[in-house]
């Protein structure tokens, strides 16, 4: 699929020039939105990110994509902070989050520790051991999740 191809492209050559920056690429999408495809890039780091940032890396990684020709056509760049409900894509990010609101989707029906299978969790982040996440649900009992069944998991706005 060439949306994917365009986002591995992206993801190879984004990532050291938004590292140098001192910033954490999170997560690309490059999606159509209307009449034109959109090329967006989530970067985030530790409290938070400027507009300055957003702009640097808009304007560095502007320069690389007209050299690298990796984009066929016409797109909008944009350059955005995760906001609340941050993504959790890595390992690390399981590790940084501990303690904090998460919701996880999964691919399959999961059993949490009370035998419920669900596929939606929400709860406290315990961690991650090994290749397995654990959550305190909000409803008391707690969860087990492998990392590898783990659709889309995101940080929750708690009041």
């Amino acid at each position: 699929m060439v949306q994917l191809d365009v986002v591995d492209k992206v993801h190879s050559l984004a990532q050291s020039l938004v590292t140098s920056l001192g910033l954490e690429l999170v997560e690309i999408e490059y999606k159509r939105e209307g009449r034109q495809m959109v090329l967006r890039l989530y970067i985030d780091k530790e409290g938070g990110i400027s507009l300055d940032d957003c702009a640097a890396v808009s304007k560095e990684l502007s320069a690389v994509l007209d050299v690298e020709d990796v984009i066929p056509g016409k797109y909008a760049l944009e350059v955005s902070s995760p906001g609340l409900n941050r993504p959790l894509k890595t390992t690390a990010d399981y590790v940084r989050y501990v303690g904090r609101l998460v919701k996880i989707k999964t691919f399959s029906p999961t059993p949490d520790d009370a035998g419920n299978l669900r596929k939606t969790f929400l709860g406290e982040l315990l961690g991650i051991d090994g290749e397995i996440v654990r959550l305190q649900l909000l409803e008391g009992q707690s969860a087990s999740i492998p990392f590898a069944n783990i659709a889309k998991a995101n940080l929750e706005f708690e009041m």
